[in-house]
């Protein structure tokens, strides 16, 4: 991972008392990575709520022409009168904020710990093991706009997510990814072309600029993550 950037600030916010790697991935594109956004305890709180109240489903979708089970649960949420989201031929239900509390609490955290930003959908997923994973995507829907920022908070087991950037050639149907990440990847990869981020729990991961057009990116098959990781990626919706 090359850390061009790492500042530590402080003021009267307590997300401000908090390290942020500041990435800088060139042509107007940047990844902000903060360690420790939630507290430990207060993350373990929310696992378990989510993990137990959630209603997680674990959906068919179609890639490259195929069917197959999503290989990781999910759950939306979405504030009233959005546009729909659908990937890979599936449109998951939007539940409501109002539906699981917690969420509201989670997301004003992460407004304070991002300054601006202003989401209005929430796209969960639970990964019940290292054999569950995101594969090769980049979230460049029309509906979020060219330059999206997108945040996403770790809950749970420590996940790799790796960055690359976009092949000359790409394929819409990477979309949500259902094709592993590339076995030749090396953790921790220092090439300037790809970066690797261990995602602790507690963690927020922040992708900015014009990262979804210019990278893609994946949480890959781990044989040693034998846990439970929640993630929650939170997005603006336009």
């Amino acid at each position: 991972m090359n850390v061009l950037k790492l500042k530590a600030v402080s003021g009267d916010n307590p997300n401000d008392n908090v390290k942020r790697e500041t990435v800088d991935l060139g042509n107007g594109s940047d990844v902000v990575y903060v360690q420790r956004l939630i507290p430990f305890d207060q993350s373990w709180q929310w696992f378990h709520y989510l993990d137990k109240h959630i209603p997680w489903t674990r959906p068919t979708i179609r890639v490259f022409g195929k069917s197959f089970l999503q290989p990781r649960d999910t759950c939306y949420v979405a504030t009233p009168g959005l546009t729909e989201l659908t990937y890979s031929g599936y449109q998951p239900h939007a539940y409501s904020w109002d539906d699981y509390p917690p969420l509201k609490d989670i997301l004003d955290v992460v407004h304070k710990a991002l300054p601006g930003s202003s989401f209005n959908s929430l796209l969960l997923n639970r990964y019940n093991g290292g054999n569950d994973y995101v594969g090769w995507h980049s979230d460049d829907e029309k509906l979020y706009g060219p330059t999206p920022e997108i945040a996403s908070l770790t809950l749970g087991c420590e996940r790799d997510f790796v960055l690359k950037k976009k092949p000359c050639k790409k394929s819409s149907e990477l979309l949500y990814g259902s094709e592993p990440a590339n076995k030749k990847l090396k953790k921790g990869s220092h090439d300037a072309d790809q970066h690797t981020f261990r995602l602790k729990h507690g963690s927020l991961l922040v992708m900015r600029g014009y990262t979804q057009r210019d990278w893609i990116h994946s949480v890959p098959k781990r044989a040693k993550a034998d846990a439970t990781r929640i993630n929650l990626t939170f997005r603006r919706v336009f």
